[in-house]
């Protein structure tokens, strides 16, 4: 009996210290246990992508890997009744790319619990187009909403904009109403930042001024935070009484120099976003979401689609700051 093959980006760490990306064959044997077998046909790159490519023991502990912390695929086999060969199905978070073998190779093996059928009104593409960074946004969105925010609260801040979980959080925040202000540091994307919804655009400096102050000037409602740091810092200063920030990623750092006085003095809530474990029902919710009200008409602007060939340059382009939007990896090709 003979064994699919499949090609995968795998991660190799060649000597201490020193990590290289190819593409490599594999074999379904390669993969761990797992309840549902799935052919991928789409993945995405994110940030944690990236940092898992280059040996961030933080997120992958041994190599080599495959990362990929989303997949949009079939099902080929199945131990659970919930889901069925044929079945088109969405695994994204968990472990998956972190240290089980991920999305960046054609097949993977997940516990059934990872799994989610893919939402009706959604492609597996369109699904990979919001992937990880989509959810993440999304979740920023409605913890902001289930917070008891509204318009008519006034403006929300978004940092990091152009990245994949900024961009889409900018969209969704101008479709649902809010007038959204974004932060950027690449002078050229102002325009397409408009494009998508925001009201007004800062610059970095513009979003830091003040850092050295206990408490600025009341301007957010809401903050939706995508890169930590400093940022974040003199956004949350800059947050209204009562206001509500989201915090969900640290690509400027994983550093939060700030006094206590915009919690005591102003009541704000500072909402950890964690989308790798989001329970089942939530994760549910919130897709059902982006394929019903909060579907984002920009999705083809605000992404790119790739080659499995292509991947390894993108990672050092996502490294350097220079992804606008989303990446779509495409993993039918030459599989």
């Amino acid at each position: 009996m003979t064994t699919t093959l499949f090609r995968a980006l795998v991660v190799s760490e060649k000597e201490p210290g020193s990590y290289t990306r190819q593409i490599c064959e594999k074999s379904l044997d390669d993969l761990p246990a797992g309840e549902v077998l799935i052919r991928v046909d789409y993945s995405s790159l994110n940030y944690k992508d990236a940092l898992s490519a280059t040996g961030n023991r933080g997120v992958t502990r041994k190599y080599p890997h495959t990362p990929g912390i989303d997949a949009a695929g079939v099902v080929v086999r199945s131990a659970v009744k919930e889901f069925r060969p044929g079945h088109e199905v969405l695994a994204c978070g968990y472990d998956l790319g972190m240290n089980t073998p991920g999305g960046f190779g054609r097949y993977i093996r997940v516990p059934a619990a990872w799994v989610m059928h893919k939402p009706s009104a959604l492609t597996l593409h369109a699904c990979m187009q919001l992937g990880t960074a989509g959810f993440t946004a999304a979740q920023s969105v409605f913890a902001l909403l289930g917070s008891g925010m509204k318009r008519a609260d006034g403006p929300i801040l978004v940092t990091g904009a152009t990245g994949g979980v900024g961009s889409i959080a900018v969209a969704l925040l101008a479709r649902l109403g809010f007038v959204v202000t974004a932060v950027t540091g690449k002078a050229g994307e102002h325009d397409f930042l408009r494009r998508l919804g925001a009201a007004a655009v800062l610059n970095r400096k513009q979003a830091t001024g003040g850092m050295t102050r206990m408490l600025l000037r009341e301007r957010w409602a809401g903050v939706v935070d995508t890169v930590g740091g400093d940022i974040l810092a003199t956004a949350i200063k800059a947050t209204k009484y009562d206001g509500r920030v989201t915090c969900c990623g640290n690509a400027a750092s994983g550093e939060l120099p700030i006094s206590v006085y915009p919690f005591i003095l102003r009541g704000v809530q500072l909402l950890g976003i964690d989308s790798a474990r989001c329970p089942m029902a939530r994760r549910k919710e919130i897709w059902r979401k982006l394929g019903g009200e909060w579907y984002i008409p920009f999705l083809e602007e605000m992404t790119r689609t790739i080659s499995l060939p292509e991947l390894d340059a993108a990672i050092d382009r996502m490294l350097r700051g220079g992804i606008r939007g989303r990446i779509v990896v495409d993993l039918q090709e030459g599989n």
